[in-house]
């Protein structure tokens, strides 16, 4: 697959607000982009080589609440992706989450943990029976103004349940030798717009203690080596 990127950590653990909402910055969905030419792309230094990067590792770690605030966290796994960057800058790249990977990390075996993956694999929310995957397609990347706990923006359709919107996430790249890594401080994004609107505050008649609310934290981590120095 050509592409290059690999989002991953979808995560640390975000924490939760007194409203019961994850907390992370909000990034807002638009309609999907198309990739920009990567020659078109900022550069680090006039110097820097561009190389094509594969995944090593990646994880994905969600948060996500109900408006009462109890949480669950948890990981989900980044199976492919590769990235194209020069320097610290990353012109293309894909990468692709395995939504059949959905774990819960803070239940136990047995006493409520396989009923909550269950959950969140069935129709109410991602649907993993017809849509096994989910992608994040980078359409443009700039140097970070005004971040304090990030080096660069990234911006990307992420596709979910079939359908395709476009973010623009904080991260913080890095190369040191032949590794790269992305890692993303905490940010949110409204699940609803990817058509999960199970248990959303928008569905009228809902108690209270019943609503989830509709935004997910998400934390990116991302390991990649080069694989060839791109002439």
């Amino acid at each position: 697959m050509k592409a290059t990127i690999n989002l991953v950590s979808f995560f640390f653990l975000a924490l939760l607000v007194a409203c019961g909402g994850p907390e992370g910055k909000k990034v807002e969905a638009t309609d999907a982009k198309t990739p920009a030419p990567a020659t078109k792309a900022p550069t680090a230094s006039a110097n820097s080589e561009m190389a094509n990067y594969n995944l090593n590792k990646g994880t994905l770690t969600w948060t996500g609440a109900k408006l009462a605030g109890s949480s669950h966290t948890g990981t989900i796994s980044v199976v492919l992706g590769d990235l194209k960057a020069k320097g610290d800058n990353i012109l293309s790249g894909q990468f692709v989450v395995d939504m059949n990977s959905i774990t819960n990390t803070d239940l136990e075996a047995g006493k409520g943990k396989e009923k909550l993956e269950g959950h969140l694999k069935s129709a109410d929310f991602f649907d993993v029976a017809a849509h096994p995957r989910a992608t994040f397609l980078i359409t443009g990347s700039k140097p970070a103004t005004g971040e304090a706990d990030a080096t660069h923006t990234i911006t990307g359709n992420l596709t979910m349940k079939g359908i395709s919107k476009s973010i623009s996430i904080p991260v913080n790249v890095a190369v040191v030798e032949n590794k790269l890594t992305v890692v993303s401080p905490a940010f949110v994004i409204d699940r609803t717009q990817w058509g999960i609107q199970y248990g959303s505050k928008s569905i009228a008649g809902l108690a209270k203690d019943k609503i989830i609310n509709n935004d997910i934290a998400l934390v990116l981590n991302l390991e990649a080596t080069a694989n060839a120095p791109v002439q």
